[in-house]
């Protein structure tokens, strides 16, 4: 099933008993494993509960990504490629922590000096190259990089505290889902291999807490400002439709075009593509612009990508064993898209103005479990229920209906750039009214709705089976609020203001 031109690995899974690792996107985030004192233990809960408190559960390292909003363009592919060493280095540190457990056993200040020691001091040459690459083209690199150098261990017992979204997640997740897949699952996960709970992605989630029956969400009830819908009943009420298939050309990989170019397995997981066929970390502008799309209007060669949804069902994927895929703990059955609806829409306040070609939108956020809500985007409901629409958790839809992803983009522009060192700054999401924040103008805001056939996980005694999840980098516990949505205009001029002519005048186009 599809292309991926990753280099192999072995699988996080089988590599690491009980535990997961991964890094984020921007050289920082959590790196999450279970650990105990000994593999064989057999003590009772009370040694366990002390183990758990005295082991080194997280690597948490400052995310360095979002610290560079101010990087001139000719540095940023360098700046890219250093960022992703960060990621590198902190995987790096990871397999040495989970690799080394009867060593942290007998020697309580080894993982400050034989792993966190070494990180720091990586990180800090790192550091010093993504400062001089910032330099070297006259821009002003922070006089403080070098403070993100160091990362924390955070024991087993404080991994709920860890990060800004965790609050109510990682204390679900974490006790949930590491009682029940530490406690329950540690003689049958260290001893055994993958057993309990871990869905064989070595208990990264998700757990049951994640998911909500679809009749227990209240309508109207999602609390988040971003992603509103920017059209209504005044303004531009029109819309465009365009028609891209659902990735029948089976067209995955791990690359992330958008944030990490020119590097390889830049997203840590794997995307689904429609439209422009030539998506891969080292496509260039024009190599977007050459290339075939699946969409039916030719002129429209955008790249529209999103993480894999996975049924969790111990299938083996074409990317079992590679980057992006099993050996970074995103495991099972790729689940593709029943329907792939993307349109765009106008401006409940007025007209939009057409989009740069080559804009680059990115909605949701991959990190948003340990960074907080900040950027976090998409819903899922269910078909028949969409008036119902939840962004933290995975839904349980009832027999006939149909599981939905929906990501409303950011629809204001800057009105000058294509992207920005953070891929954030250059858009932002519209107001409850329609309106933009100050120096930003309105531009068709584009709605992606993805409908799956995905048979209905069951609870049973807290445990979840057969769950479903989106692909995501493990530290995450592929929490549903991390979901995201990819976008890079490659629509010539002519449709882009065919888009805007209908949107502004009222009319739904295709």
């Amino acid at each position: 099933m599809g292309r991926n031109t990753r280099k192999r690995r072995t699988p996080l899974a089988t590599k690491v008993i009980a535990g997961a690792a991964a890094l984020a996107i921007g050289g920082g985030g959590l790196v999450w494993a279970n650990f105990y004192a000994s593999a064989h233990e057999k003590n009772g809960g009370h040694n366990v509960t002390k183990s758990r408190q005295s082991q080194i559960a997280t690597i948490n390292c400052p995310d360095v990504g979002l610290e560079l909003s101010d990087v001139p363009e000719r540095a940023r592919e360098g700046v890219a490629k250093e960022l992703a060493l960060l990621d590198k280095q902190i995987t790096d540190a990871y397999t040495r922590l989970a690799d080394t457990r009867r060593a942290q056993a007998g020697d309580s200040n080894f993982v400050a000096n034989a792993i966190l020691g070494p990180l720091k001091s990586k990180r800090t040459a790192t550091l010093d190259r993504i400062s001089i690459n910032i330099k070297r083209v006259g821009g002003q690199a922070p006089d403080d990089l070098d403070r993100l150098a160091e990362c924390q261990g955070v024991p087993a017992d404080q991994t709920g505290n860890g990060g800004g979204g965790q609050d109510g997640g990682q204390d679900g997740g974490q006790d949930g889902g590491q009682d029940g897949g530490q406690d329950g699952g540690q003689d049958g996960g260290q001893d055994g291999g993958q057993d309990g709970g871990d869905n064989g992605n070595g208990a990264a989630g998700p757990f049951a807490e994640d998911f909500i029956n679809i009749k227990d969400v209240q309508p109207n009830s999602r609390d988040l400002q971003n992603g509103l819908a920017a059209n209504g009943d005044t303004g531009s009420t029109g819309s465009f439709t365009t028609r891209c298939g659902v990735n029948e050309n089976n067209l995955f990989n791990s690359d992330n075009i958008i944030v990490a170019p020119g590097v390889d397995n830049g997203a840590h997981h794997t995307h689904d593509y429609v439209g422009n066929q030539g998506n891969t970390a080292f496509a260039s502008d024009e190599d977007l612009a050459n290339a075939d799309t699946t969409c039916q209007n030719q002129n429209d060669k955008s790249t529209y990508y999103w993480p894999v949804l996975r049924l969790q069902d111990g299938t083996q994927e074409f990317d079992a064993n590679d980057l992006g895929g099993g050996a970074e703990g995103n495991v099972g059955k790729i689940l593709k898209a029943e329907q792939a609806e993307i349109k765009f829409v106008g401006n409940k306040a007025g007209d939009v103005v057409a989009m740069p070609k080559f804009i680059r939108i990115i909605t949701g956020d991959a990190k948003a479990f340990t960074n907080g809500l900040a950027n976090a985007n998409t819903s899922f409901s269910c078909t028949g229920f969409e008036d119902r629409q939840v962004t933290d958790k995975y839904v349980i839809c009832p027999e006939g209906s149909q599981v939905v992803r929906t990501s409303n983009f950011q629809s204001c522009w800057d009105g000058q750039n294509i992207d920005s060192a953070n891929h954030r700054d250059h858009v932002a999401f519209v107001r409850e009214d329609g309106s933009c924040p100050d120096g930003f103008q309105a531009i068709p805001q584009l709605q992606v709705r993805l409908v799956y056939d995905v048979p209905a996980p069951t609870i049973e005694n807290g445990q979840i089976k057969n769950p479903y999840a989106v692909d995501g980098f493990p530290e995450q516990l592929h929490k549903p609020i991390t979901d995201h949505n990819d976008f890079i205009n490659v629509m010539d001029d002519d449709l882009m203001n065919q888009v805007v002519q209908c949107i502004n005048s009222g009319r739904d186009c295709e």
